[in-house]
């Protein structure tokens, strides 16, 4: 069954993940965030209480 050589899948799947860790992946994380979380305000609100009509 040739599907089970691994001889010409290894060093294609090697091949893959060396050039996405390498070359890919710094290139994604250099990326910088438009919206980072820590710029937020942090507002608590006033909810003001809802008056029922039949109460």
């Amino acid at each position: 069954m040739p599907q089970l050589n691994p001889n010409p899948w290894f060093f294609t799947m090697i091949m893959s993940w060396t050039i996405f860790l390498l070359l890919i992946q710094p290139k994604l994380l250099s990326f910088t965030h438009m919206n980072l979380p820590s710029n937020k305000t942090l507002s608590t609100p006033n909810p003001t209480p809802w008056t029922w009509p039949w109460t």
